[in-house]
């Protein structure tokens, strides 16, 4: 038995994400969370072994889906959330052992892939079996096509996000060579690692504000951005460079006010505000419609909230792409002034 493992309390800490999806937080992660350290403390058992364990167990979900009898269905989905609090174990074990790999990610990713599309399809064809309509066939592609949508949007917007941010900081490198300016920080990493801030006060502060220090936590009530472009008096260290905030999210915030209180309240209890996500998605399909027995109205209501997050997400990223070009402008405008 390991006797370096931290209490429960550190390990939560370390294992757990600073935001994750409301059903993990609520109802995967209470039970996730003492059992990797236990599987820590105990066993010799590999991240990549849970991997595989979780991908069989979803395997067994499938075929229990693919009888079609209620039974069978409340079974299957029993099988699936163990499944998926397998698959939340897995990345847990590896931040608190140090034993994460490119190779597990990558085997996480595509077996979580294939045991939607497994399950989705033995599902649906149990309930055709079982009632004669057709109908269970489009919806069986439906839960395929919906859940390959949701990743592959989450990782071009990745992507596009990581593009605008590199080229952002290209710019200000290549000011500061010029000018000696600002650091740089990013409004929405400033809110994530502070989620009780005064996000409104914050934002006001940040457009008319910029004070020394580096980005961290504040204390005694401090907002994030006020941690971020303010100093403590009594500290006695040189000047540091002032901090330019960047908001690539500020006309969204401007349009919806309302979302930064929810935001902020979500945050504090670690819950993104992408409300159905892919497994909100997969919890309505395989576990709430079979548990029911109302596998039809329950997938289509899902993948409609999945949609209308999905469209809301783009739609936010259109917006930050403006506030991107904005942005860009405001460089050359600056490099326009200087050279005159």
């Amino acid at each position: 038995m390991r006797r370096d493992i931290q209490p429960l309390a550190e390990v939560r800490r370390i294992t757990e994400k600073k935001r994750d999806a409301w059903w993990t937080v609520m109802l995967v992660d209470p039970v996730a969370t003492p059992l990797v350290r236990f599987t820590a403390m105990r066993t010799r058992v590999t991240p990549n072994q849970i991997t595989w364990g979780a991908f069989i167990l979803g395997l067994g979900s499938a075929a229990c889906f693919a009888f079609g009898d209620w039974k069978w269905l409340a079974l299957g989905a029993v099988i699936y959330h163990f499944s998926f609090i397998f698959d939340c174990m897995d990345g847990k074990l590896a931040r608190l052992t140090g034993q994460g790999s490119v190779f597990g990610a990558w085997l996480d990713f595509v077996f979580d892939r294939i045991r939607v599309m497994v399950c989705g399809v033995a599902l649906m064809w149990g309930q055709y079996d079982r009632t004669g309509d057709t109908f269970y066939i489009w919806l069986a592609l439906a839960v395929v096509a919906l859940d390959t949508l949701r990743y592959i949007n989450s990782l071009e917007i990745f992507k596009i996000r990581h593009t605008m941010r590199k080229q952002i900081k290209a710019r200000m490198r290549a000011a500061k060579r010029a000018q000696n300016e600002a650091e740089l920080a990013f409004m929405e990493d400033l809110l994530r690692d502070n989620p009780s801030a005064d996000i409104e006060q914050d934002l006001q502060r940040a457009a008319g504000e910029a004070g020394a220090g580096y980005v961290t936590q504040p204390s005694d009530g401090a907002t994030a951005a006020t941690a971020a472009v303010g100093a403590e008096a009594d500290v006695e260290t040189a000047p540091k460079p002032k901090a330019q905030v960047i908001d690539l999210h500020q006309e969204f915030r401007q349009k919806f006010p309302a979302y930064l209180r929810v935001r902020s309240f979500l945050l504090r209890h670690r819950i993104r505000a992408h409300l159905v996500s892919g497994i909100e998605f997969q919890m309505g399909v395989f576990m709430i419609g079979p548990l029911f027995d109302a596998v039809m109205p329950v997938t289509i209501v899902s993948g409609a909230l999945l949609l209308v997050f999905e469209l809301a997400i783009i739609y936010k990223l259109l917006l930050s792409t403006r506030d991107f070009t904005r942005t860009i402008d405001s460089f050359e405008e600056q490099k326009v002034v200087t050279a005159a």
